[in-house]
Parts: structure tokens; C-alpha cells; sequence
């Protein structure tokens, strides 16, 4: 029987986690490294170059021109669905815990864990199974999903949600009105009009109702300029 050799990409924005990663798979005779990236940017560049089966990346990494988070993890998926990710954060918020889930990411690890569950969530990922560290098993457990009703935005016009879906997926309203090619007062309008319709008077809490109601997905996924954008 032909050795298991998964091939795994890195993307972190902290050099000496880039390195802790790439020390820990080679540890596995079964696991290589083909490449290391420091944000979005090069993490896409190197997905273009390298056949990788599995990427291992950091949730927050600012600064890349395909932006973080869920809108990014939910681009990787569209662009690549047969790649397996496995997420490592800081972050223990459920709503992000719960958005991985349903974008597709069941693997996700707290950097505040142990490293020795690196290996076994990645193998897990190529399996196609479930993996949660210890600390995001027990968010997991003990904070279903709570989902507003799921109508609650169907007062909503196509363009106002369709608003509301990049801004909670990450985008700037700056960002928002150079990929629609509208003006950032319309879109600014637009979103103001939206969170009124659904009685939300902060953006945190705009982004919230996104989270819960499962609006942070691939087509929210930042798109380069002069692609249409599917809803």
C-alpha cells in the first residue's frame, strides 16, 4: 500500500506560529509542507501554484487583498471545494464557531489548546470528518446556534441584502461600493435603510444577526472588481 503523503498549506500572519505549524506536521513522515503564507494574498497565490489537499490557517490575518474570516474561508471553499480546511484562533466566539460549521469547516482548533491536536484534526480533515480542540468542542456543545426568524430580513429589498451580506462577511462600505460600482452614499443608504427595516441600531449587532442567520457565505465572498456577484 502506497504511503499516506498529505500535502498541506499554512497561512498565518505570525511568523513564529508559521514556523510552530510547519515543525509540528513534519513531525509526521505522512505530511508535507508545500508552502507558508502571511495572509490572504499569498495564500491564494499559492493554492493557484501548489496541488495542496489541506490548508491549515489562521481565522484573523488583516491586510490581505481577499480579506479573513468566514468570507474568506467560505471563497476558499467556492474557488477549491475539494480542498479540506482546518481553522486555528484565538477566537472563542460560538457565532464564529457555528458559521465555520455551516460553511463547510468542521475542523477547527484554539490555538490556546494543545498543539499535539494539529495532526490529528488534520488527518480528520482529509478524512472528511469532524474535529473540534477541546476548548472549542465544549463552546460547541454548550451554545447551539441560535437563528432569528428566518424571514426576519425578507422585508428587506434584493440590494439592501445583498448589502448586508458583504458587509457581514467583512467588507467596508468603501469596499462594498467598489465591487457593486455604486456610490458609498447608496450603499451607505442601503445599509442604513436595512438595519432599520430590521430594528438594529449598531453595526456589531448587524454583524451578529449575519452570523446567526447564516448570511456570511460564499456569496458574500469578496470578488475582484468587474465579476458579477451571484445571489
Amino acid at each position: 500500500m502506497k504511503p499516506l503523503n498529505l500535502r498541506v498549506l499554512i497561512a498565518d500572519d505570525h511568523p513564529a506560529v508559521r514556523i510552530g505549524i510547519e515543525s509540528t506536521l513534519r513531525e509526521s513522515s505522512g505530511v508535507t509542507v508545500v508552502g507558508a503564507a502571511r495572509d490572504s494574498t499569498e495564500m491564494m497565490e499559492l493554492l493557484k501554484l501548489h496541488d495542496c489537499q489541506i490548508l491549515v490557517s489562521d481565522y484573523a490575518m488583516p491586510g490581505g487583498l481577499h480579506g479573513d474570516g468566514i468570507a474568506l474561508f467560505a471563497l476558499v471553499r467556492q474557488r477549491y471545494p475539494l480542498l479540506k480546511i482546518v481553522v486555528m484562533t484565538m477566537l472563542d466566539n460560538p457565532g464564529i464557531i457555528h458559521s465555520l460549521l455551516d460553511i463547510g469547516v468542521p475542523c477547527i482548533l484554539n490555538k490556546a489548546d494543545s498543539v499535539s491536536h494539529l495532526l490529528p484534526a488534520v488527518h480528520a480533515a482529509y478524512a472528511s470528518g469532524r474535529y473540534l480542540s477541546p476548548s472549542m468542542a465544549e463552546i460547541a456543545a454548550r451554545t447551539a446556534p441560535h437563528r432569528p426568524d428566518a424571514h426576519a430580513h425578507a422585508a428587506l429589498s434584493k440590494r439592501e441584502l445583498e448589502v448586508v451580506r458583504m458587509f457581514v462577511s467583512g467588507l467596508t462600505v468603501t469596499e462594498i461600493a467598489t465591487l457593486l460600482h455604486r456610490s458609498k452614499k447608496t450603499i451607505s443608504t442601503q445599509k442604513g435603510s436595512a438595519m432599520t427595516k430590521l430594528g438594529i441600531l449598531r453595526d456589531m449587532d448587524l454583524v451578529r444577526y449575519g452570523m446567526e442567520m447564516g448570511l456570511t457565505n460564499t456569496s458574500a465572498a469578496p470578488v475582484p472588481p468587474g465579476l458579477p456577484v451571484v445571489f
